[in-house]
């Protein structure tokens, strides 16, 4: 399979496929499925994914631990009578990375892109890209293989687990995915989208993985608010044509590298960063008290 964004250029360049073509080929060839049956299992998984986010949405949804929750349909709300700093689009994009965390946190339905914790940034970016330009559920396909590709690439040359890698590895891949996809889908060209990998990655080398009580609640969720947010950002320059100086493959690369210098207490163990402060351990207590 890929073992690198170059070589995801280079293979389109060559043959005149999309990326979302080839990442289907690759996986015709290693399952044995037909096309058509790969594309119909990633349609029942976007339909997971519109599920999820609109079910955070329309009522509040508390977690198990009862640490977290409700803030997606609260903001959603909230902007119905007011004006968004971040603007109409990047809100709803907030509101829907929020809501699908939320839904995750209260033992709902959802996809792991690439991971559970990490969860709510490419639904949350491609179906609010899906409602405002009216793209067809078969493009949102076609962007969501672009997404998996760029996971397999991530996969191969690091990790995409936050006890592994820290949060950069978790929501930091998410992120990439889901600008890289989001590329795609608005029309950009593959150099394009590798690019707004690059850009989105390099933005969030170094975020630690420190969930309060070990619950991937705290701070998770707002994380993937975050990392949405990231995409926005990366999207438009890559549209732009504009280019991350350090190649992504060598991005990607640099957190592998950070990753494993990283402290353990900073990755996922409830150890550090917000789970070592006070307000993190008296949360902690209080959710094993009175599980």
């Amino acid at each position: 399979m890929f073992a690198s964004l170059q070589e995801l250029i280079k293979e389109s360049e060559k043959t005149g496929k999309s990326l979302a073509e080839l990442v289907i080929a690759a996986e015709v060839s290693t399952s044995g499925l037909s096309a058509e049956a790969i594309r119909a299992k990633m349609l029942e998984r976007l339909r997971t994914m519109q599920y999820s986010a609109q079910q955070g949405l329309d009522k509040p949804i508390k977690s198990i631990s009862g640490i977290s929750g409700g803030s997606a349909h609260k903001f959603w709300h909230w902007l119905d009578g007011n004006k968004p700093v971040t603007g109409s689009l990047l809100s709803k994009a907030l509101a829907r990375a929020l809501a699908v965390n939320e839904v995750n946190a209260g033992m709902g339905c959802i996809v792991a892109t690439p991971t559970a914790g990490s969860a709510g940034i490419l639904p949350a970016t491609l179906i609010t890209l899906q409602e405002a330009y009216e793209f067809s559920d078969d493009e949102v396909v076609d962007a969501l293989f672009v997404a998996s590709g760029i996971g397999m690439v991530v996969v191969n040359r690091a990790n995409v687990s936050g006890a592994m890698g820290g949060c950069q590895a978790e929501t930091g891949s998410a992120a990439a995915m889901a600008a890289g996809a989001s590329v795609a889908l608005m029309g950009g060209n593959p150099r394009q989208v590798t690019h707004a990998v690059g850009i989105t990655l390099k933005n969030m080398l170094g975020l630690v993985c420190d969930p309060v009580a070990g619950l991937v609640e705290v701070p998770c969720v707002k994380r993937n608010a975050a990392g949405a947010a990231q995409c926005f950002v990366a999207i438009d320059l890559a549209l732009a044509g504009i280019e991350s100086i350090i190649p992504p493959d060598e991005v990607i690369d640099a957190m592998a590298n950070i990753g494993r210098v990283m402290h353990k207490d900073l990755k996922e163990t409830g150890l550090g960063g917000l789970a070592a402060t006070p307000t993190g351990k008296s949360l902690a207590a209080k959710v094993w008290r009175d599980s």
